[in-house]
């Protein structure tokens, strides 16, 4: 067995058409490593790959969750484990890609054992933050310093979660990932490359990407969902909010893209900056290079 190509960067950035590029090449399949793209009913607004990439590629670990559903790093690691195991007793080669930084550093370091959802802390602690998202990020200051300065104040789901453990294990998170003892068994075989795209290049990507989001029915995806009335607030389904505002005749289409394009900026500036605080095998820049010569590169790593 070769290396296990495991693809990272931000939104926006072409991530699935590169994988896709390299599995034809090698013979591979590709594993989702996305906290949003896993749900069902919202593959428009998570960026999942299309019917077209689906077909050409097989794809797993994509649109597989009920929207009602949660699913912790721990848990989503044993998944890919165990499609790796799948794809290798087809001998083919398992390729890695995604955007989800806990999800990377999970594979990499692993995760403590008893890892687990405390939901009365975390219901009381989500509540806190809505009350008051600046005493909660004060808080995590104090008790995890270093954790602190990667995650950002509006992240919800991290920042909670950071606290939900401290309380559950009397353990910060830092001191859960340095003690960490549950690995991937191909913990090893992983090789981690970081793409990037300088932000001139990155946001007109992302921009495109959201008016072709819209015209491919974004909106009534976002419609159907409102409409089951499931919360959805576990994924931080970017758009939602805004085209909800949207459907209820408070702002105008213009007006929810422009919207949407601010906070899927920021969510790729947030990315960066988690994985810009990490270590990779490869970093290659998009500024600098094709994806196709950098497919070119990876069959010679291999």
């Amino acid at each position: 067995m070769g290396k296990i190509f495991s693809i990272f960067g931000p939104t926006g950035l072409g991530k699935s058409s590169l994988a896709i590029e390299l599995a034809k090449k090698i013979n591979g399949e590709i594993i989702g490593v996305d906290s949003r793209q896993v749900y069902k009913g919202i593959p428009i607004g998570t960026a999942q790959p299309n019917s077209s990439q689906l077909n050409e590629v097989p794809h797993h670990l994509i649109g597989f969750k009920n929207l009602n559903e949660k699913i912790s790093a721990g848990e989503y690691m044993k998944l890919i484990d165990k499609k790796i195991d799948q794809i290798l007793l087809k001998n083919k080669s398992p390729i890695l890609c995604g955007g989800t930084g806990l999800y990377f550093k999970t594979l990499k370091e692993g995760i403590f054992e008893g890892s687990h959802t405390n939901e009365e802390i975390r219901t009381r602690l989500e509540n806190e933050y809505d009350n008051d998202k600046q005493a909660i990020f004060e808080k995590l200051q104090k008790i995890d310093t270093n954790y602190s300065k990667i995650v950002h104040i509006n992240n919800k789901k991290r920042l909670v979660r950071a606290l939900e453990v401290f309380e559950t294990t009397g353990k910060t998170m830092s001191e859960n990932f340095d003690s960490s003892t549950l690995k991937s068994r191909y913990v090893d075989d992983y090789y981690f490359i970081y793409l990037t795209m300088h932000n001139d290049l990155l946001h007109p990507r992302i921009y495109k990407r959201i008016k072709i989001m819209i015209e491919d029915g974004m909106v009534d995806e976002v419609e159907k969902i409102t409409r089951s009335k499931i919360d959805i607030s576990h994924i931080d389904y970017i758009g939602f909010k805004e085209l909800t505002s949207f459907l209820d005749k408070e702002i105008s289409i213009d007006e929810a893209i422009e919207r949407i394009f601010i906070r899927s900026r920021q969510y790729a500036k947030r990315q960066k900056k988690w994985f810009n605080a990490n270590n990779f095998d490869e970093v290659f820049s998009l500024d600098d290079i094709s994806s196709n010569d950098i497919v070119d590169k990876f069959i010679q790593i291999n």
